[in-house]
C-alpha cells in the first residue's frame, strides 16, 4: 500500500513527487530505463516569463524563485544562468511581434521593443535586411533541466519516495475509495493516482476507463552546430512567427525549425527535412552560413485543446489527478505546478506564493473539459 502513485517519470512526475512526499509514501513508475528519457530530456528550456497560455503564465511566475534559490540540498549547481530573449520580426511581422510585446507588459516580462540597430548590437550576425524590429526580455535565463530534473528527483528521496524505472502501467482499477495500479510486473494499490505521463496521458486515462482529455502531441526537432566562445554572451533568437529559434550552448548553436506537427505518442526521431529546413531558414536570417550539423533530436511537447495545462483531479473518478498538457512551458512552470497539483491531493488550499502570483486553478482544472 502506497498513498500516491505517480505515472511518468518526466518532469512533471518527479515535481509531484517531490511535493507530494512529505505528504505521505510516494511510489513513481516510469516505462523507461531511465527517467527523463522523452520531452524533458530533449528540452532547451528557457525561463521567459511573456510566454504560454494564461494558466502557465502566473505558473511561471511562481516557479522562479525555486529556480533561482533551489531548496538546500537539491542541487550542486545553479539551476538557471543569465541569457534573455531576443524576438525578431522583418516588416510583415510587425504587427504580431507588437501583440506579443503587449502580451509580455500584461504579464509583467520587463520586455522592450528594439531598434534594428539595438538588434545588430545584441547579435551582429543577425540580416540587417530581414530585420524591421525586436522585442528583448533581459530577464529570460536558461535552465540546466538535467539538475532541475535531479533536483526533484532529490527532495523526494528524502522524503523516502520510492522511484521505479522499467515499470510500465498496464492495468488501473478502481479499489472501494483508492485504486490498484499494474505497473511492471507488481501490483499497487494506492488513495491517489497521478497521471503525468505526457504524451501518453490520455492512454494512461483509458486504462482507468477515463474519458480522454484530447491531448495532442506535437513533434519539435532541436539541432547543434559548430559556434564559437564569442556567441556566448548572444541571447537566445527566436522569430516573430517562431519558424526558427537559435541560441549558444557552450561552443555550439542549439537551433530549431520550432515545429508543430502532430504525432502519436512515440520515441520521435529527427527527420532531416525538418533540420534542412531550419538550417536555411536560419541562414536567410543570419551570416551564419550553416553548413553542418554536430547532433539532432526530436522531442513531443503535448498540448490540451485549449493549449492550457491540466492540473487537477478528474471529476468523474475520485483520486485520479491529471499533470499533463504542459506543452512548451512544463520545464519552467514545474516547481510551482508540483506545489498546485500537492495542495490539490491532499485536500489543502494553493500555497500562498502561488495565489500571490495570481494562480487560479480553475484555469487549468481538467473539469473544463467535462462540459
Amino acid at each position: 500500500m502506497t498513498d500516491f502513485v505517480v505515472i511518468g517519470g518526466g518532469i512533471a512526475g518527479v515535481s509531484a513527487a517531490a511535493h507530494l512526499a512529505p505528504h505521505g509514501s510516494v511510489t513513481l513508475v516510469e516505462m523507461e530505463s531511465a527517467l527523463a528519457y522523452h520531452t524533458t530530456g530533449r528540452s532547451a528550456a528557457l525561463f521567459v516569463v511573456n510566454y504560454g497560455a494564461q494558466g502557465s503564465r502566473p505558473l511561471g511566475l511562481a516557479s522562479r524563485a525555486f529556480l533561482e534559490n533551489p531548496p538546500e540540498g537539491s542541487t550542486d549547481a545553479p539551476l538557471v544562468t543569465p541569457r534573455g530573449l531576443l524576438w525578431t520580426a522583418d516588416e510583415t511581422q510587425m504587427p504580431g511581434l507588437v501583440k506579443i510585446a503587449a502580451e509580455g507588459e500584461e504579464s509583467g516580462a520587463g520586455s522592450r521593443l528594439i531598434s534594428p540597430n539595438e538588434i545588430l548590437g545584441l547579435v551582429p550576425v543577425l540580416n540587417p535586411d530581414h530585420i524591421a524590429g525586436g522585442l528583448f526580455e533581459p530577464s529570460a535565463q536558461d535552465i540546466d533541466v538535467a539538475a532541475l530534473q535531479q533536483a526533484f528527483v532529490r527532495i523526494a528521496r528524502m522524503h523516502d519516495a520510492e522511484i521505479r524505472t522499467q515499470s510500465a502501467v498496464t492495468a488501473i482499477e478502481r479499489k472501494g475509495s483508492g485504486w490498484i495500479v499494474k505497473a511492471g510486473g507488481d501490483t499497487l494499490t494506492c488513495g491517489s493516482i497521478v497521471n503525468a505521463s505526457g504524451a501518453w496521458g490520455d492512454r494512461v486515462a483509458a486504462l482507468a476507463n477515463i474519458e480522454s482529455i484530447g491531448l495532442d502531441p506535437m513533434r519539435r526537432t532541436a539541432f547543434m552546430v559548430p559556434g564559437n566562445q564569442g556567441y556566448a554572451r548572444w541571447p537566445m533568437v527566436v522569430d516573430a512567427d517562431q519558424r526558427f529559434y537559435f541560441k549558444p550552448d557552450g561552443v555550439q548553436l542549439l537551433c530549431s525549425l520550432a515545429e508543430e506537427e502532430p504525432s502519436e505518442p512515440t520515441d520521435a526521431k529527427p527527420r532531416m527535412e525538418d533540420v534542412a529546413l531550419a538550417i536555411e531558414l536560419i541562414n536567410e536570417a543570419t551570416t551564419l552560413g550553416i553548413r553542418s550539423v554536430n547532433s539532432q533530436w526530436t522531442g513531443l511537447r503535448t498540448f490540451s485543446p485549449d493549449r492550457d495545462l491540466v492540473i487537477g483531479e478528474e471529476p468523474t473518478a475520485p483520486g485520479f489527478f491529471w499533470l499533463v498538457g504542459q506543452g512548451g512551458t512544463g520545464i519552467q512552470t514545474s516547481p510551482a505546478y508540483g506545489a498546485l497539483l500537492a495542495s490539490q491531493v491532499i485536500g489543502t488550499e494553493i500555497p500562498e506564493f502561488l495565489a500571490e502570483a495570481g494562480v487560479d486553478p480553475s484555469t487549468t482544472d481538467p473539469g473544463r473539459f467535462r462540459g
